[in-house]
Parts: structure tokens; C-alpha cells; sequence
């Protein structure tokens, strides 16, 4: 599987550039016959698309009716949850038969999909006249949202240059959500730096009786307990997954800087978070805070915000946002904090035989009128577009969560990805993320180093294929 991904990787390189090129021939030369744009195109055609459950794809539901009155195609639509979703998706990607036709995924997982060959180049289909919308206006994407998802598929190589895999529904940042009545009732200031939030969070184990705590993080054996407060911290902290040596991925997860942080986040686990942490994913959290049963929570901001919303929760109108807590002892300062980027996506199946009617699709749902309703109705405030951003029905919008917009405009241009593009995200954040277990729920280690120097080893072997060129 390993040798297939790099030979794909490299017929892949290929094929841009020959692309390029060729100015996209095959798209081309299918609609250089058709004139102008035209919604009715490819009316009557039948696509299927699948989706995670999310906000983002409650608001494509919402709207696929009006979709399919403007366009004539038909949507074949289904969603299921996130814990299941990448399994199916997976499926179906591998079997290489052309279904699903558009499907939901992140920055990461088109690192693989890429590199695998699942995945349609969109630029093509982007800078086709007759194939796009004249007032799409690609340009208006918020440049780091859109950037996360090009990339040029060598290992090692930064996001931001190479072919555009997905298109962005919305992103995320990861910023500290705190109950305003729990931190008032128990003498609690809202904590600023990284030891401020142990101190806190540890003030506040039990503080409304048994299973009441004051953190909610991830904590699940998966990619998904690294990514949104871990990876923030950890690079707030100065520390790195990878680097290129010799033409080669390093895991770097060993770093004094690396074993500082964690032994950090152990302690914080252990003594702040909730007593079934390790079988916490974002809904669990999120429940918690919502609840009350959590005081504060360190994840993504859409986390906490739909927990705020009026009747969505017990909590709805208690809570509020803040910073990223950065380390002192670290030597860091709010100058420094780092808000690790997820970017919810759409992508095109490379397998798809509806690809024009796939691409009518993808551009009316990241459109900027689609975007323009989802961003200020729809419940999809982390919108990727600034036009929506800056609109006064969007600040309108999330006025009434205090601290959101402040948080969310003082970390947007900072916020990036700051895991290592390569093919195999997944198996390297998993390997992570038992290790994190394992250090605080098991026995296995006599300290953190020892455990880090044993993943180091571990994804080292994992990516011992991958040639950086």
C-alpha cells in the first residue's frame, strides 16, 4: 500500500503538469462548444453525494431543493454520523466506482486521497468560463482557508502550492469556550496562559458533585484528539511532527519541546478533564459544556457556539469565548498562540462519471450567495468567504456571543495547519494518539519520554517510504 501511494504520487505530479500544460483539455474541450455559463447544462443528470453530519451539510440539505429547481440535476443526498463516515466514504473511494460523486472531508484526509488517486484537481474546472459562474469570485475564499487545501502532493511539501483537492464549506479555529455562571460562582478568573488553565481546571474537578470536572478535550484513540486543542498547544509550545533530513520525513514528536508540552497535557488530562476522557470525541465534549457538567472547553469554536445558541443547551446564554491559553514557562507570550486549522471540505470522486454535473454542485454550495445565507441564517458562522465575514448581517449574527468574533478575528490570520503534509496522517495521529492513553489512562510508560521516544520510532516507521524530493 505504502510503494502503491508513492507511484501514484508521482503519476499524479505528472498528470498536473501535463495539465497544466494542456490548459485542462479534456474539461475544455467538453465545454468550449456550450458558449457561456449555462445552470441548465447539465439538467437532468442524477449525482450522489455523501456527506458527515454537521451544521455545514444541514445547510447544503436545506437548500438542495432550490439546487435542483435551478440546475434540473437531481441529488442523490446522505449523511451519516462523523465516528462512521470515513470508514463508508473509504469504501466506497477504493472501490473505485464512481460513487459517491461529491463527498465531505478535511485538509488531512486529501493528503491521502490525493496521493492515492480518489480525488479530482479542480483548478481546471475553476478557470473554465463555461463550466463556472461568473460571479463565483474564487478570490474571495480567505486565503489561508483555501490554501489548506492545495497542495502538490510531496511528502514534506507545505499546503498552499499544487493542484486545488476540495473546496472549503467552513473552518474551524480552536479557541477556549468557559461558562461565564460556573467560573462567577466558584471565584474563578478565565485563565490566560497554559498554567492558569491547570490551575483552573483542577479548582474545578467536581465542582457541582461526582462527574462534574473542568475541561472538556478529545481523548478517543484517534486523529481526531490531536488535531483541534493538542496540536494547538503543542505548537504554541514550539514543538513540530516532522521534518525533512536527508530527503526524508523525521518524526520530531521527541523534542524537548515535544516532551515538555505533553507531560503538560497529561497532567491537564488527568487532573482537569473528564473521568471517561479517553472516549471522548467533539459531541461529548460539547454535551458536557453544554450540560454544565463542564466548566470550560478547548476545542473547535463551531463546538462551543452551537452550544450557545438559544435552546440548544442547558448552558445557552452562559457561555463565552477566549484565547488559546499560551505557555509561560515556555517562554511564550499571547504574541505566540497558535490555533491549528481545520477546514470541513467538499471533494469530486477522480472515478465520478458526472464530474461537470459534480462541479455545478460543488460551486452553488461554496458559492458566495449559498455562503452569504449559510454564513448569517444557516448556522455555519466559521465562513470561509470574506465577503460573508465582513458583511454587517454576519457581525449582526454572532454579536450576541461575547468573545466569539474578538477570538475568531484575532486568531484567523495566525491559524494554519501545523501538522506535515503527507500521505499518512491517519496511521501516524492514531499511533499519537494511543500513546496519549496509554500515558494517562495506562502503565505502560515510566515517563513521557520514553513513550515519545518509542513514537518517534513508530512514525518514523511509518513513513519510512516516502521520499521528499
Amino acid at each position: 500500500m505504502m510503494m502503491k501511494r508513492k507511484l501514484l504520487a508521482a503519476v499524479l505530479s505528472m498528470s498536473m503538469i501535463v495539465g497544466t500544460l494542456t490548459g485542462g483539455m479534456t474539461v475544455q474541450a467538453e465545454s468550449e462548444s456550450d458558449g457561456g455559463f449555462d445552470w441548465k447544462a447539465y439538467e437532468g443528470t442524477t449525482i450522489d453525494v455523501l456527506f458527515s453530519e454537521h451544521t455545514y451539510a444541514d445547510a447544503v440539505e436545506a437548500k438542495l431543493a432550490d439546487f435542483e429547481e435551478l440546475t434540473g440535476i437531481k441529488v442523490n443526498y446522505s449523511s451519516m454520523p462523523e465516528a462512521n463516515y470515513y470508514e463508508k466514504l473509504n469504501v466506497e473511494l477504493s472501490s473505485h466506482s464512481g460513487t459517491p460523486d461529491v463527498f465531505m472531508t478535511g485538509a488531512y484526509q486529501s493528503w491521502e486521497y490525493s496521493t492515492a488517486g480518489y480525488m479530482e484537481p479542480l483548478e481546471n474546472y475553476i478557470s473554465d468560463p463555461a463550466l463556472t459562474n461568473p460571479d463565483y469570485n474564487y478570490d474571495d475564499f480567505i486565503p489561508a482557508v483555501i490554501d489548506a487545501l492545495k497542495w502538490d502532493c510531496v511528502p514534506g511539501h507545505a499546503v498552499g502550492t499544487g493542484s486545488q483537492w476540495a473546496l472549503p464549506m467552513g473552518w474551524e479555529i480552536n479557541i477556549l469556550t468557559y461558562n461565564k455562571r460556573i467560573l462567577e460562582e466558584q471565584g474563578l478568573e478565565v485563565p490566560q496562559t497554559a498554567e492558569q488553565l491547570l490551575e483552573t481546571a483542577t479548582a474545578l474537578k467536581e465542582f457541582n458533585g461526582s462527574g462534574t470536572y473542568g475541561l472538556g478535550l478529545r481523548g478517543t484513540a484517534d486523529w481526531g484528539t490531536i488535531h483541534p486543542a493538542y496540536m494547538s498547544m503543542y505548537s504554541t509550545w514550539g514543538a513540530k511532527d516532522f521534518e525533512i533530513e536527508d530527503g526524508k520525513l523525521v518524526s520530531k514528536v521527541n523534542s524537548p519541546e515535544a516532551i515538555a508540552m505533553t507531560e503538560y497535557w497529561v497532567d491537564l488530562v488527568k487532573n482537569g478533564s473528564a473521568p471517561q476522557w479517553s472516549t471522548y470525541g467533539w459531541e461529548l465534549a460539547g454535551a458536557d459544556l453544554g450540560a454544565g457538567i463542564a466548566a470550560m472547553m478547548w476545542d473547535a469554536d463551531r463546538g462551543g457556539y452551537t452550544q450557545n445558541v438559544e435552546g440548544a443547551s442547558a448552558e445557552a446564554g452562559n457561555l463565552a469565548f477566549g484565547m488559546i491559553p499560551y505557555p509561560e514557562s515556555a517562554g511564550k507570550t499571547a504574541e505566540d498562540m497558535k490555533s491549528n486549522l481545520w477546514v470541513w471540505s467538499m471533494g469530486m470522486n477522480a472515478d465520478s462519471e458526472k464530474k461537470e454535473a459534480a462541479w455545478y454542485f460543488m460551486q452553488y454550495f461554496t458559492g458566495p450567495e449559498f455562503m452569504q445565507w449559510s454564513g448569517t441564517e444557516g448556522a455555519c458562522t466559521d465562513t470561509p468567504r470574506q465577503s460573508v465575514l465582513d458583511s454587517d448581517e454576519y457581525i449582526a449574527a454572532v454579536s450576541s456571543a461575547e468573545g466569539y468574533l474578538e477570538a475568531f478575528n484575532t486568531l484567523k490570520d495566525t491559524a494554519s495547519i501545523f501538522f506535515t503534509a503527507q500521505p499518512y496522517f491517519t496511521e501516524t495521529t492514531t499511533e499519537w494518539a494511543k500513546t496519549l492513553q496509554e500515558l494517562v489512562v495506562g502503565n505502560q510508560y515510566s515517563s513521557v519520554e520514553e513513550a515519545m521516544n518509542e513514537l518517534k520510532e513508530t512514525m518514523d516507521g511509518m513513513v519510512a517510504d516516502l521520499v521528499v524530493e
